[in-house]
């Protein structure tokens, strides 16, 4: 036979997402979703009604390609009041995006060249890795370690190099539910100051925090807002994680990059939807509140059935992940260990933490290997029902 043309280089350094994935093994299987980061419950009804205003209204052709003008408005205005960003034009600072996963794809491919190292925190929401590599850039890893979650600042410091371009931080953290506390993100502004690299912020999760905490965005730090962009979005505040409604803050010269590569990536978000973010940014302080005492709920109810069925794992301080061992059950193996909560007995998806992971340059082992992820975006019933279910693993 002829030879057929073959893949990109780009295209074999990654596999396709363990995430989403799971959340096809969860449906085959008719498991219990604890995999995915979506909720099982609607969003809150005014935004669904704005939605449907918005389609009788008109609003289905093109926005402008970097968003309709009265969304850029109200996130300009949500950024300073609640991130404090100073100086933002929504004109020249903001792009709406088809979710936060795009925004961090222009940003990368808008500022990155080739050989350019990005320094990655690890575990990293799967994204982050794949991303730097299509963009043709080299990630360089610094690892979060148990039970807190913290970071070598010697190993940060040691990461940075004169190649370094850029750093990726996500707080609240996915997958771990660590939040970076002001120490550590100040020491993380010094270093991109000291070495003239940008800081590339992932803040999907900053209206989720739980006891008390506080977001801090980095850009509202001195020096840092010039140097700094800020990815946030609706999906997991709104809970409309399929609506695909995200948007980069940056400097404008920087701006001006990502909205060229945004143009021809995906030409522009949803317009009525993008006319029913409005409506949800607009909602009273109280629906913030709400967000994390019901969060704060489904973290309790979660955790205390995993903690009952035997997992081990650390605080969660913020968004809605539980990163757990799977040692106590006498497995090292986090693609085996899920593969079994996946059986009718069991009836549980997780995702294995070794996709959180690059493997170890010399001993190429997976530092994710034993550990697993769940999530607790579920009605109180769905997490009930779940823990019923990995109740069953003390009996195996």
């Amino acid at each position: 036979m002829p030879p057929t043309p073959s893949l990109s280089t780009r295209v074999t350094l990654f596999s396709e997402s363990v995430i989403r994935e799971m959340t096809r093994h969860a449906n085959r299987h008719s498991a219990i979703n604890l995999a995915q980061g979506m909720p099982d419950f609607d969003p809150p009804p005014e935004i669904i009604a704005a939605a449907q205003r918005a389609l009788r209204d008109g609003y289905n052709q093109y926005a402008i390609t970097w968003g309709a003008p009265a969304l850029r408005t109200e996130i300009a205005r949500k950024a300073t009041s609640f991130n404090h960003i100073p100086h933002l034009d929504p004109d020249k600072h903001i792009t709406v995006t088809c979710g936060s996963t795009e925004a961090m794809m222009a940003a990368l491919l808008a500022t990155l060249n080739p050989g350019d190292e990005v320094i990655v925190f690890q575990p990293w929401y799967e994204n982050y890795g794949p991303d730097t590599k299509l963009a043709q850039a080299v990630p360089v890893y610094v690892n979060l370690s148990p039970p807190d979650w913290s970071f070598s600042e010697s190993k940060l410091r040691a990461a940075f190099t004169p190649r370094t371009r850029a750093i990726i931080i996500n707080t609240p953290h996915n997958p771990t539910g660590k939040v970076f506390s002001p120490a550590e993100l100040q020491l993380i502004a010094d270093l991109c100051i000291q070495h003239n690299a940008l800081a590339i912020t992932d803040e999907i999760y900053e209206h989720i925090l739980y006891d008390g905490r506080k977001h801090l965005s980095i850009a509202s730090l001195p020096g840092m807002a010039e140097r700094t962009i800020t990815i946030s979005g609706l999906s997991k505040t709104f809970s409309v994680t399929g609506w695909r409604l995200g948007y980069a803050i940056a400097p404008e010269h920087i701006t001006t990059g990502i909205r060229r590569v945004h143009d021809f990536l995906t030409v522009g978000a949803p317009h009525p939807l993008q006319m029913a973010a409005v409506a949800a940014m607009q909602l009273p302080d109280a629906y913030y509140s709400d967000l994390v005492t019901k969060y704060a709920a489904r973290r309790q109810l979660l955790c205390a059935h995993l903690a009952s069925a035997g997992f081990e794992f650390a605080e969660v301080q913020g968004a809605y992940y539980v990163m757990t061992d799977c040692a106590p059950f006498g497995w090292d193996d986090d693609n085996a260990f899920v593969k079994e909560l996946l059986i009718p007995l069991i009836g549980v998806a997780a995702v294995p933490a070794s996709s959180f992971y690059a493997p170890d340059p010399e001993t190429g082992i997976n530092p994710g290997r034993g550990k697993v992820r769940f999530m607790f975006a579920k009605k109180t019933e769905t997490l009930e029902s779940a823990g019923h279910r990995l109740a069953k693993l003390r009996r195996m």
